[in-house]
């Protein structure tokens, strides 16, 4: 063995690692027993909207068809002309007994979507607070299992905010191809970083917590600087000494890049973000890309190491996209993950330079501490 074959040995460790912590990932719970059960805690969904997502009516069609016992969802936008106002006037029709309102807002937050969530937290009549975005599409009992770890239900103790796992699809090949990687390559990053007990992160794609607890952390307010207000979110929750609970669902969002620059530009957007924001973990990051690795193993003539590597990766890409997340494609199209994973370090190394990021058409710096300003 040489110095060659370390970097696929450490890719191996990790994915065996991403696949001690898919068997003792969470199933969904089954139906309840016989016996009285707690009735959940009244809910308010906080929707920040800006133009029509992909799947749009489908998304928000989930939420209101959600059998709870009281919720409302409060859609807010800053644009009164946006594209999903007939969305939303046709859902209000279909299901006119959920209570729904939308709200008009305008902001001078740097991140626009948090400037409309503290909005919107200043409407919210009920003690449970759900943030996901538009797009977001979830399944029966959704909310249902969000509340149970807020309430504290069973053995664990109550917690501050509760996320969820989430997969994602695309509509064109290039998005689907993007969408690869979030059900092979980041849901894998998420299960070994709780398994190895790092839990101050939170989900963008659900983030439910109590009024209270928000409140007690300064609000919305606080985080209206920073592009990963998901991140920032669940670390000033735990830096309270609360702690992030994962509920047992999984819900799906859908990605519309129609160009490799579209692609590129998000990914390095994400990249970026991470690197500033938590540096030491971004670039242990580097060591996960076995594809990369196996290669590098190769070409050294370290045929062992190679094969491990990537072997031990695919393992953990059926398993926990297919397995967890039920993401069909990632049994359809496994043999493309090698590829997803040599875009992937493409993009590692991008991120590891610059402080530019391009969101929603804007040229944007970061600072070093992970806020954002215009680029000049």
């Amino acid at each position: 063995m040489t110095a060659w074959a370390a970097p696929a040995l450490i890719a191996s460790a990790y994915y065996a690692l991403a696949l001690i912590a898919a068997a003792k990932w969470r199933r969904p719970p089954g139906p309840r027993g016989p016996g009285p059960a707690r009735r959940p805690a009244p809910l308010s969904v906080l929707k920040p909207v800006r133009g029509r997502d992909p799947r749009f009516y489908e998304a928000i069609r989930s939420h209101a068809a959600q059998d709870y016992p009281e919720f409302e969802i409060l859609f807010g936008m800053t644009d009164p002309d946006d594209p999903a106002l007939p969305e939303i006037r046709r859902l209000q029709r279909e299901f006119p007994a959920v209570p729904m309102a939308i709200h008009l807002v305008s902001t001078s937050a740097p991140n626009t979507k948090v400037g409309v969530l503290a909005e919107l937290a200043k409407h919210a009549r009920h003690p449970l607070l759900l943030v996901n975005d538009a797009d977001i599409l979830v399944g029966p009992g959704y909310f249902r299992a969000i509340a149970a770890p807020l309430a504290g239900e069973g053995d664990a103790p109550r917690a501050g905010l509760v996320t969820c796992l989430y997969r994602a699809t695309g509509e064109t090949r290039l998005a689907r191809f993007e969408a690869l990687g979030v059900s092979t390559e980041f849901a894998p990053s998420v299960l070994v970083a709780r398994l190895l007990g790092v839990g101050e992160f939170a989900l963008g794609a659900t983030m439910a917590f109590r009024a209270a607890t928000l409140r007690a952390i300064g609000g919305f307010e606080k985080i209206a600087g920073y592009l990963a207000d998901d991140y920032q979110l669940g670390f000033r929750i735990t830096q309270s000494g609360r702690r992030i609970a994962f509920a047992p669902v999984v819900v799906e969002t859908t990605l519309d890049g129609a160009t490799w620059s579209d692609i590129w530009r998000h990914q390095v957007r994400w990249a970026r973000t991470v690197r500033v924001g938590r540096p030491g973990g971004y670039f242990g990051y580097g060591v996960t890309y076995a594809t990369t690795w196996a290669l590098v193993a190769f070409a050294a003539g370290q045929w062992p190491s190679g094969v491990l590597a990537l072997a031990l990766r695919m393992a953990a890409a059926v398993w926990i996209g297919a397995g967890i997340l039920q993401d069909r494609r990632a049994l359809s199209r496994f043999w493309l993950v090698p590829f997803r994973d040599l875009f992937g370090f493409a993009v590692w190394v991008a991120g590891l330079f610059g402080r530019t990021i391009y969101w929603r058409g804007v040229r944007l710096a970061l600072s070093r501490d992970g806020q954002i300003r215009p680029s000049s």
